[in-house]
């Protein structure tokens, strides 16, 4: 019988403080653009543009507008501690995963030359990886608490996040939504393997 060492145990604060930098850093962001000369969004994902890519990585922390990054900011702020409530690096993790595979399906799959910026890649992430999370092994207890949670995430932004993929507005990228989804599912699927890696072996 194999078991693996205990983890240490992290302080619960400290792992909500992930989403929260990583909001604040949106918002400066956000407000350098907004006083300096010039504007960040250049740096977004620029599709079929090979000098695109590297927005897969600044393009969640960019925004069209103050509007736009209130509108998100709601939203990641909750769904990113649901994600960050199994610690730091489950957290960058999949914010890591969901910003990869959602940039780079928004890259492929968006008309040449559109430029796509904003967090709601990763707040539809987080919700997919929310959801499937439900399919994790572990014992009965945490199943039923992460199918609750992902009800209650469900009824609170599910109609959001359909509409985000299929009734979305002129200008909003529904190629981002769907693929930060997919993301978030392909997140949660991988943690599926950490956790079986994780169990105590017979």
């Amino acid at each position: 019988m194999t078991v693996p060492p205990p983890a240490r145990s992290e302080h619960p604060l400290r792992r909500f403080a992930s989403p929260v930098l990583l909001l604040a850093a949106m918002w400066l962001v956000q407000f350098a653009d907004a006083v300096l000369p010039g504007s960040f969004s250049g740096f977004g994902i620029r599709s079929w543009d090979p000098s695109g890519l590297p927005g897969i990585v600044f393009a969640p922390l960019l925004h069209a507008s103050w509007a736009h990054l209130i509108a998100n900011s709601v939203p990641f702020l909750v769904l990113g501690c649901l994600v960050a409530v199994e610690g730091t690096r489950r957290f960058w993790a999949v914010t890591g995963i969901v910003a990869v595979i959602g940039g780079a399906g928004t890259w492929l799959v968006n008309a040449p030359g559109t430029l796509t910026v904003g967090a709601s890649g990763l707040v539809f992430g987080y919700f997919g990886y929310v959801v499937m999370r439900v399919f994790a092994p572990g014992r009965v207890s945490h199943r039923i608490l992460y199918a609750v949670i992902a009800v209650v995430v469900v009824g609170l932004y599910g109609g959001t996040m359909l509409a985000g993929v299929f009734g979305v507005a002129d200008g909003v990228s529904w190629q981002g939504h769907l693929f930060g989804a997919i993301g978030g599912g392909a997140a949660a699927l991988a943690g599926r393997r950490l956790d079986r890696r994780g169990a105590v072996r017979r």
